[in-house]
C-alpha cells in the first residue's frame, strides 16, 4: 500500500460509489413487489447483484492501495449520491434536515479527501 490517494484510485472509488448507487436503485425498483422469490425472478434484481459483485472487486483493489482511513470515508459519498438518486428517480422528498445531513456528510468527505491527497 502506498499510503496515499492517487488519481486512478480516486477514480476507482468514484466507480465504486456509482456501482453502489446503481445497486441500490435496482434493489429499490424490485422492493415491495411481492416476496423475495418473486424479486429474485426479476432481471433488475440480478443486475443489482451484478453491480454488487463488480463493486466488490473494485473496492478490494482500492483497499490494496489506499489506507482504509482515507478510502472508507470517501465511500460516504455514496450516501449523498443515493439520496440524490432517490429524489430524481423515485421522486422521494428531501426535507431541510435531510439536506443538511447530506451537506455535512459531503463536507466531511471533502475534509478527508484533502487530507488524503
Amino acid at each position: 500500500m502506498t499510503g496515499s490517494l492517487t488519481l486512478p484510485m480516486l477514480g476507482l472509488i468514484l466507480f465504486c460509489i456509482l456501482a453502489e448507487t446503481a445497486r441500490e436503485v435496482c434493489f429499490k425498483q424490485t422492493a415491495g413487489e411481492g416476496t423475495l422469490l418473486s424479486a429474485l425472478a426479476k432481471p433488475i434484481t440480478w443486475l443489482g447483484i451484478l453491480f454488487w459483485a463488480v463493486e466488490l472487486f473494485a473496492w478490494t483493489a482500492v483497499l490494496e492501495r489506499v489506507p482504509l482511513t482515507i478510502a472508507f470515508p470517501l465511500m460516504a459519498l455514496s450516501y449523498v449520491v443515493i439520496v440524490l438518486a432517490g429524489a430524481v428517480i423515485f421522486k422521494e422528498n428531501i426535507n431541510l434536515r435531510h439536506a443538511t445531513g447530506v451537506f455535512l456528510v459531503t463536507a466531511g468527505v471533502a475534509c478527508v479527501g484533502v487530507t488524503g491527497l
